[in-house]
């Protein structure tokens, strides 16, 4: 026989326990613990029975694959290039976005800009405001140049907001942010998140309504709250600060390529999107100073020229210093192990920094070529020609492996008006390519 079992769930962090207890053990919330519907288990008397589920009253329909209609991607353009380069060519009717960032770092300047364009296209476009009151939204607002069109709502309950949407469902819904909005949890509460995230993935599915939700960060730099609601949306993108300039990147996308990669610059009257950003990033480079050098870079499907730096320096204590800003710290060590064993590069008694200049943070293997030669041209105090761009991935052994999207990296080099580019197969390994310019 079966027999139903209570269970108690934190409405906190969503821990679960067979008896209720005073504080969560996982959050250690107090009173956080609400009993569930009661789910049924297999008797312990009972050898061999089996769970028993909930009996359905209306079936649900199993559908042929070839009789699912064909639905093309009726996808509209956010009317910003780089925006759109990020979606994958533009948002689709019924998509759900999770946008993430550190406060301030332009997430609502952003998406106020994005309803204004929505508005000039005729579309319908409510921002439903849960932190900013609407007499600041509106100070914004007018200095965005966004229309008085713009519909605010200024609620919290989740019940309420859904059913005001329901009556009226809009083209486009900005949700600001997600972690105020009240559930049967607390607000911001993992419980509460997730659900919120459900909820509105489902009105926005069902009326197809291109939903925007804005999320909180964690000091981590990733969005707060239960990793689930990152499988329930379909993009996630991450508003980041890059010296001077907003960078825009995709971690997941179901209608477009992931880690592509758009750049903004932040003036009075918001976001500007940055047409050339290997020349901004190059625009305050040092000419003839060692231990710099030229990458091509990929991000996404968009080829980048970077500044790649770096310094050496005596060290002062037993064990020498190695500090990597903008890049993998793994593959750096590697390349300087392959500096010192292969080359014969004495880097012991050297503390050694290597930075990626204008603050952008990028795991590339291509830039293992850059960091080489960057590295050795800061021990022996010589520079490298100025119009030389290098791309490379550096083995254990020394030679040079070919990276992903090559061609289109030197197609970058060669627009940004690079003469000599330094790549594999035309040099076999670090060695000679250090050879030929240092």
């Amino acid at each position: 026989m079966a027999k139903a079992t209570i269970q108690y769930r934190c409405i906190e962090c969503g821990y679960k326990s067979v008896r209720e207890l005073g504080r969560c053990p996982n959050c250690g919330a107090w009173d956080s613990f609400k009993e569930e519907t009661p789910v049924f288990r297999a008797a312990a008397a009972g050898k061999g029975a089996q769970l028993r589920p909930h009996p359905a009253s209306n079936p649900a329909a199993l559908i042929r694959l070839g009789e699912v209609a064909e639905s093309g991607e009726a996808r509209f353009s956010s009317q910003m290039g780089e925006l759109d380069r990020v979606l994958g060519g533009g948002f689709v009717p019924g998509e759900v976005l999770l946008l993430g960032g550190e406060p301030g770092v332009g997430k609502s300047t952003l998406l106020l800009q994005v309803a204004q364009k929505m508005l000039e296209m005729g579309k319908r476009v409510v921002y439903l405001a849960g932190e900013e009151s609407p007499g600041q939204i509106r100070l914004r607002a007018e200095r965005l140049g966004v229309s008085g069109e713009l519909e605010l709502l200024r609620e919290t309950e989740l019940d309420t907001v859904l059913t005001t949407l329901e009556a009226s469902p809009p083209d486009f819904l900005v949700v600001d942010s997600i972690q105020t909005l009240e559930t049967t949890a607390s607000p911001g509460s993992l419980v509460a998140v997730r659900d919120a995230t459900a909820a509105l993935t489902r009105f926005a599915k069902h009326h197809q309504v291109t939903t925007v939700l804005v999320g909180h960060v964690t000091k981590e730099g990733i969005v707060a709250g239960p990793k689930v609601i990152e499988h329930v949306v379909d993009a996630t993108l991450y508003l980041e600060t890059a010296g001077n300039f907003r960078v825009l990147r995709s971690t997941k996308n179901r209608f477009g390529p992931v880690g592509e990669m758009g750049v903004f610059s932040m003036v009075h009257e918001g976001l500007e999107e940055v047409a050339n950003p290997s020349a901004a990033f190059l625009a305050e480079r040092p000419v003839g100073a060692p231990g710099s050098v030229v990458a091509l870079s990929l991000s996404g499907e968009r080829a980048l020229a970077l500044e790649v730096q770096a310094l050496a320096a005596r060290t002062p204590f037993p064990a020498p210093r190695r500090v990597s800003q903008g890049l993998d710290s793994r593959r750096v060590d590697v390349v300087l192990a392959v500096l010192e064993r292969r080359l014969n590069l004495p880097l012991g008694n050297l503390d050694i920094y290597v930075n990626l200049a204008g603050g952008l943070r990028v795991f590339d293997p291509g830039l293992d070529l850059a960091v080489g030669l960057a590295v050795y041209s800061a021990v022996v105090g010589r520079p490298l020609p100025e119009e030389v761009a290098v791309v490379g991935e550096v083995g254990l052994a020394g030679e040079l492996r070919s990276v992903e999207g090559l061609e289109r990296r030197l197609r970058e080099g060669q627009r940004a008006g690079f003469k000599h580019l330094v790549h594999p197969p035309q040099f076999k390994s670090l060695e000679a390519a250090v050879s030929k310019f240092l």
